[in-house]
Order: C-alpha cells, then sequence, then structure tokens
C-alpha cells in the first residue's frame, strides 16, 4: 500500500549526504529521538575512503550492484572500530541489498547502522523510514509502526509526505486498528490534489470495518465520481443505501449504472429488477429481467421467466405476461407455471389456449391438493365454454374430489345439466 521506491537513487542521496557532513552538523542542533539528545555528528573521512567510496556511487549509479556491494564489503573489513564510518558503510550495503531485492539482509544491514548511532539526525531518523517499509513487507506489524513512529515525531514537518501517512494507514489496517488507519489515509489524501486510488480503497475498507456505513456511502461516491468506469463501486454504494434502508437512492445509483452499461451479471440484474419491483414500478423491473435473460446475462430458467411473467402481470401489460409465462412452462417440471397462465387464460375467456395450459399443468403434476383440484376445475371451465359438455362433465367429477373445490363443482355440474336440458328438443 505505499509506493515504490528506486534504491538506487536513495543510496545516491542517502550516501552522498552523508559525507555532506558540514550540513548534518546543522541538522544535529534539532530534538533527536522524540524529546531525547542525540548528541552524534557527522565526521570527516581520509581521502581514500572518500575516494573509494566515490567509485562505489558510481558503481550504483550504473546499476552495478554486484561489484558495489564487494566494494563496500571490503571497505568494510578494513573500517576498524570507526563506528562513523561502519555506519555510512552499513547503511550503504543496505541499499545495494535493497537494489537486489534481497530485503532480509538489507534490513540488517540497516538495523546494524542504527545500533551504531553514530550517523547524525538527519542520515540516522532517514533510516527509520526504511527499517519501518522492510518491516512492513515482512509483516512484522508492530516493528513497523514503532520504527515509523519515531521517523514522524523526528523528522522536520516539511520532510514529512502524504506517502507516509499511507505507509501508516497500510501498518495500522493489517494490524486491524482500523480507527488509526483511517485518520491516517485521511491525513494523505487530504494532502494531494489527486489522491490514489487505493488510497480511497483504504479509505472505504476502513469505514467498512468500523460500520460507519454513512461514511462509506460519501467515500464511494466521491471514488465513482473520479473512477465512474468501476462497477464495484456502483454496485456497493447501491448495497449501502440498500443497507441504511434508502431505497430510492439505492434504486437510482443502480439505475445509472445500468444506463451506463455496467452491469454485466446475472446478480446485478436480478437485484436491479427487485429494486424496481420494491419501488412499484413493476413495468421497468420486467423489462430489466426480460432483456436479461434475452441477452443471456440471467439465465433462462423457469423461475426466472416466472419473475418476468409475474411483473408484466403486476404491470397489467397481459400479453407479456402471458407469453413470459409461457416460456417459464416450457422450461419447468412442475405444473404450477402453466396453472398460472390458466387463470389468466380463462380470466381473459380464451378458452382454447387456457384449456391447452391447464391441460399441461394436469399433465406436469407436482400441484398440490388445492392446486390439482382448481386446475381441473378451470379446464371444465374451459371445455365447458368450447361445447365440450361431456369433457367438462368429467373434469368437474374430478375436481369435487379436492375438497376445496368441491362445492364449485357441483355447482358448474348442476349449472351443466341446466344447460343440457335447455339445449334438448
Amino acid at each position: 500500500m505505499f509506493p515504490s521506491l528506486d534504491p538506487g537513487r536513495i543510496f545516491l542521496a542517502v550516501c552522498a549526504s552523508a559525507l555532506l557532513f558540514t550540513s548534518f552538523e546543522l541538522q544535529a542542533q534539532q530534538a533527536a529521538q522524540c524529546g531525547q539528545k542525540r548528541e552524534v555528528g557527522a565526521q570527516a573521512m581520509d581521502e581514500a575512503t572518500y575516494k573509494q567510496l566515490n567509485e562505489v556511487y558510481e558503481l550504483v549509479g550504473e546499476e552495478k550492484y554486484n561489484e558495489a556491494y564487494n566494494g563496500l564489503r571490503k571497505l568494510l573489513d578494513r573500517s576498524g572500530k570507526d563506528d562513523y564510518l561502519q555506519a555510512i558503510l552499513y547503511q550503504a550495503l543496505a541499499q545495494v541489498e535493497w537494489s537486489r531485492n534481497n530485503f532480509d539482509p538489507a534490513l540488517q544491514y540497516f538495523e546494524k547502522a542504527v545500533q551504531l548511532n553514530a550517523l547524525p539526525d538527519q542520515a540516522h531518523f532517514a533510516l527509520m523510514y526504511q527499517i519501518a517499509q522492510l518491516y512492513y513487507m515482512k509483516e512484522r506489524y508492530d516493528d513497523a509502526l514503532n520504527r515509523l513512529d519515531l521517523w514522524f515525531c523526528t523528522a522536520p514537518k516539511e520532510k514529512i509526505t502524504s506517502s507516509a501517512y499511507v505507509l501508516k494507514a497500510s501498518i495500522n489496517a493489517n494490524k486491524k486498528d482500523y480507527a488509526s488507519a483511517l485518520t491516517a489515509i485521511e491525513q494523505a489524501i487530504s494532502m494531494e490534489k489527486e489522491p490514489k486510488e487505493n488510497w480511497y480503497q483504504l479509505k472505504l475498507a476502513s469505514h467498512y470495518e468500523l460500520e460507519q456505513f454513512p461514511q462509506a456511502a460519501a467515500t464511494l461516491e466521491i471514488m465513482i465520481s473520479k473512477w465512474p468506469e468501476k462497477k464495484s463501486y456502483w454496485t456497493q454504494l447501491t448495497q449501502i443505501y440498500y443497507k441504511l434502508k434508502q431505497d430510492d437512492k439505492a434504486l437510482s445509483v443502480l439505475a445509472l449504472a445500468y444506463r451506463k452499461k455496467l452491469l454485466d451479471s446475472q446478480g446485478d440484474i436480478i437485484f436491479l429488477s427487485s429494486l424496481y419491483s420494491n419501488a412499484n414500478v413493476p413495468y421497468k423491473s420486467a423489462e430489466v429481467m426480460q432483456k436479461g435473460i434475452t441477452s443471456g446475462v440471467v439465465a433462462a430458467t423457469d423461475r426466472h421467466w416466472a419473475l418476468v411473467a409475474d411483473t408484466w402481470y403486476a404491470a397489467e401489460e397481459m400479453e407479456n405476461a402471458l407469453a413470459a409465462y409461457e416460456k417459464a412452462g416450457t422450461a419447468a417440471r412442475t405444473g404450477d407455471i402453466d396453472l398460472r397462465r390458466g387463470y389468466i387464460l380463462v380470466d381473459m375467456e380464451r378458452w382454447t389456449p387456457a384449456q391447452e395450459a391447464l391441460s399441461a399443468a394436469i399433465s406436469k403434476g407436482g400441484l398440490d391438493e388445492r392446486k390439482t383440484g382448481e386446475a381441473y376445475l378451470l379446464r371444465g371451465m374451459a371445455e365447458f365454454n368450447l361445447g365440450n359438455f361431456d369433457s367438462a362433465s368429467a373434469d368437474w367429477g374430478r375436481a369435487s374430489k379436492y375438497p376445496k373445490a368441491r362445492d364449485a363443482a357441483l355447482q358448474w355440474m348442476n349449472h351443466l345439466e341446466e344447460e343440457r336440458r335447455r339445449r334438448a328438443p
């Protein structure tokens, strides 16, 4: 979560600064370790050592890290008891190892440089930041935070960058101290005109962990304004508004994402359809769901077609509802959906398709006792209106065997007998 560094550039900058001992002497007057004075200043080195170090810097500049490392080790072997020179060399070796992606030895060299306590404040405390980064990479989060906090309390204010606060936020997030992570990442964001996307992601995650859902929604609104092509931000904002029982806002956000053609999964389409339905907009609910099925985003199952049909029915779009019920019935293994289609067709007095739908429902079966009785009763009505009196009588006879359909079946049978007598010559 913290920015990548150019180890070669760091090496040159830090090691070169170690040679400019006069500037360190000016820094030595600063307060050192969080209130503890360090009486350490830069020292001069002999001309031969200075020349050899310059040669090493040139090798680093040419990215000849292996040769630079060997040169530094030779200098270290000849350093004797000169703590100042050893600290500079350990610091330089750490940077070379970092450049070679050898992070464990880099950390060890950094720590040795600090333990010698021989570098002036500027160089000494600059190491704390790099050590904190390495501890973070090794998942030693407590150690990383301790070193970073020491760096924060000793670094000049103008040297503290947004990246340092991002590192602090990342460490705290991994320690599951989300309140501290949030404080740090918000400070980092406030310091930049164009904060990075992953900074907002860390801020959002912290709000989630702290169950600060209104703040999470506000963060997502910013993220959508900056990265409008990221579908996940739209769907997360929708879910938060839904969780906060702000259904109108949830619908508005997801509907806009749909219009931007960002919704590309079955779950997205079904959720949007349900939001329209809950908002009492069944026409849009059905339209979205049906388009999802016909485009292949939503599986063409009996359940999904039935949802389409039900919402078309709620919108009083009967032709669309019937077409959807027919598709649902074709995919269904039981007769329940065909029965629903039969209800509508009987109500619309479309007797032939009603008879067909109800026959399909009875043939497929899977209906409970009440629905089975109703299926026979309704099919008898269709047969009667088609003039098929014998078939109607047979269906009503079957319906009369089911308690909840018995009274209606007997009434229809009596009506049939009256009709037969009326038509008799």
